[in-house]
């Protein structure tokens, strides 16, 4: 007698991986909207945004671009960051007492001769070694380095208090002073101590007035160069300050310094029109992002918040729109990252009241892309609290709102209601069997229409039900109730015309019917 092999192993329905929380970290690298009060604390202290009022008592001192030396002085000591210190005092007293021996030497008649004068004595004096970032002007007094721009700033003070007219020069990677001689002006390269009009050739001479040799520094082409005011070559100090900080990660403390120098500048006269001069206002702003950038760098985004909340009553208020825009574009980063923190952390209900209180403080594109991120985490969080036909029914109805709302793309929205559909079909297939579930996977596709995934789990839910009658059969089959398999196995071809399996336990039973007669 032969016996219909084992039952067959029913199919099971995977359910697709790709149904998790999906958020994606900005990093940094902005509109004007009065905040409501802040929810979002910050843990720690943040950098000063008031400006030193002594920026502003410096900055009257200028009397139509120019200034006294001695005030000069004090513009270059306290942006050396030695106002009221005892440091100053001293720099103040070396720096009073070589103007006054500049003033009793023999000083050339000639104005071009006075100027190279001082450079020399300069160097005879304080000047000792080139150092890139020494751009202090306090440090070369007790260490003889400098740069660029603290020469510079020296040979100024120094310059005026002898009566020459000094102005300040720059290029994008340099600094350094012309002299104004009626209708000539002469460049002095302060970092060179014979940069004294390059280009020209000077003699050295023994005591008896023979020429021994000679001195050049070659005159360099520099393509962009501008004429910069007194007080915006001492603010070169500020600025350099700020760079190195930067560079060495110290972004809370370069806020204050930004500061400071745009009030230092706020009220200059004929303000120069450069690229490569920054200007004081853009160049707080990116301090203020920049350590907003570092904060949400290092994880603290609620402090990154609030830091912007404070910042922007200070300095939100901007006429450029590129300014509202670069506020924007910082709320968006730290409000992104904490959302996905939160939502990380299933707090769901708490990052929707976040992105509520900061709704008029990013663009509507940007608020767009977080709201879809919160419909995203809210639904996947009601699809894994589904218990039910209703529960599911509701999820399904909610997901077609959102995609038609936009905001939820078309492809997750069949991502999440295939796996939906696919779950539910999956209990009622526990619950009620395979042909409740076809019937609710075939009204399924009729509403939503086909896809690959319905379709195959379509296919499962047939299979299985193919396997449950054969199984049916078979064990109708081995208790010889040939009859009653046959019938069977005719009624479930009825309903799979032409399956394989069924056609052949058909067959099966009505040969042992045959041998039986």
């Amino acid at each position: 007698m032969n016996r219909v092999a084992g039952p067959l192993s029913k199919h099971t329905i995977p359910l697709s991986p790709t149904v998790a929380l999906g958020g994606v970290l900005v990093a940094l690298a902005i509109a004007a909207v009065p905040l409501r009060a802040a929810e979002v604390m910050a843990t720690g202290n943040f950098p000063r945004l008031e400006a030193d009022p002594k920026a502003g008592e410096l900055n009257l001192l200028e009397r139509g671009g120019v200034y006294f030396w001695q005030d000069l002085l004090d513009i270059a000591l306290w942006a050396s960051g030695e106002s009221g210190s005892p440091a100053e005092r001293k720099v103040k007293e070396i720096v009073v007492n070589a103007a006054s021996e500049l003033k009793q030497a023999a000083l050339p008649g000639s104005l071009r001769e006075r100027g190279e004068y001082v450079l020399t004595f300069m160097y005879d004096r304080f000047l000792k070694t080139y150092a890139t970032h020494q751009t202090r002007v306090d440090e070369i007094f007790n260490s003889g380095r400098y740069n660029c721009v603290s020469s510079a700033v020296l040979y100024t003070i120094l310059a005026l208090s002898v009566g020459l007219d000094v102005r300040g020069v720059m290029t994008r990677d340099h600094a350094f002073v012309t002299v104004i001689m009626g209708n000539e002006s002469i460049d002095v390269e302060t970092t060179n101590r014979y940069g004294f009009d390059p280009g020209s050739r000077r003699e050295f001479h023994d005591a008896f007035g023979t020429v021994t040799g000679f001195a050049y520094v070659p005159a360099r082409n520099y393509r962009d160069r501008v004429s910069i005011s007194q007080l915006e070559l001492v603010s070169l100090i500020l600025s350099n300050r700020i760079a190195d900080l930067e560079s060495r990660g110290r972004y809370p403390e370069a806020v204050p310094l930004a500061v400071d120098r745009a009030a230092l500048l706020a009220r200059r006269s004929n303000p120069v029109n450069s690229s490569f001069f920054a200007d004081p206002n853009r160049d707080l702003l990116d301090r203020i992002f920049n350590y907003g950038a570092s904060l949400i760098a290092g994880g603290k985004e609620t402090d990154a918040l609030a830091w912007c909340n404070t910042a922007w009553r200070h300095y939100g208020s901007t006429d450029s729109t590129a300014g509202d825009s670069r506020w924007q574009e910082f709320t968006y980063a730290a409000l992104n990252n904490y959302l996905v923190k939160l939502l990380k952390g299933q707090r769901i209900s708490e990052a929707r009241t976040i992105l509520t209180q900061y709704t008029a403080r990013v663009s509507r594109k940007q608020y767009s892309r977080l709201d879809t991120l919160l419909v995203d985490a809210e639904l996947l969080n009601r699809i894994a609290g589904i218990r039910g036909s209703e529960d599911a029914e509701a999820v399904l109805r909610t997901i077609s709102a959102a995609e038609n709302q936009s905001t939820l793309s078309a492809s997750r929205a069949m991502e999440m209601r295939n796996f939906i559909l696919i779950k539910e079909g999956e209990r009622i297939a526990a619950e009620q069997g395979p042909p409740a579930a076809i019937a609710y996977t075939e009204a399924a596709i009729a509403r939503y229409g086909r896809n690959p995934r319905l379709e195959e789990t379509l296919r499962i839910h047939r299979a299985n039900r193919v396997t449950d009658l054969h199984n049916s059969f078979a064990s109708l089959f081995n208790r010889r109730e040939y009859e009653s398999a046959r019938d069977l196995i005719r009624a479930a071809l009825t309903e799979f015309p032409g399956n394989r399996q069924l056609a052949a336990d058909l067959n099966l039973a009505e040969r042992a019917l045959r041998r039986q007669r």
